[in-house]
């Protein structure tokens, strides 16, 4: 059984970085795309980063190009989420994902259709201007 955890979440002034962080358990080879996603009140969740952990291959919502970083440590089992420039907008729940994916073409339509399999219990970034 697959479990997420994440943390690092918490409140941070427009323009300011944070670190989210998610603890992956029960995580099998075929278990192969990982992601973060984030709700935001009264919106849609939407894919904000993933990566393909068999070609190390990422993918990233337009709304945080150049400003969010996907990373993971395997021998960990934990990925990260550097977010830098934060801003207003980026205020939601953040949520850690895996997803069962045989290509890195079906990671990113993955995160592009929310169709995860496996999620974390999320966790909130505030930024205030």
């Amino acid at each position: 059984q697959v479990q997420l955890v994440e943390s690092g979440g918490g409140s941070v002034q427009a323009g300011g970085s944070l670190r989210l962080s998610c603890s992956a358990s029960g995580v099998t080879y075929s278990t192969r795309c990982m992601g973060w996603f984030r709700q935001a009140p009264g919106k849609e969740r939407e894919g904000v980063a993933a990566g393909y952990t068999s070609d190390g291959r990422t993918y990233y919502a337009d709304s945080v190009k150049g400003r969010f970083t996907f990373s993971q440590d395997n021998a960990k089992n934990t990925m990260y989420l550097q977010m830098n420039s934060l801003k207003p907008e980026d205020t939601a729940m953040y949520y850690c994902a895996a997803a069962d994916a045989p290509s890195g073409a079906y990671c990113y339509w993955a995160l592009k259709t929310n169709q995860f399999e496996y999620w974390g219990q999320g966790i909130l970034v505030t930024v205030s201007s």
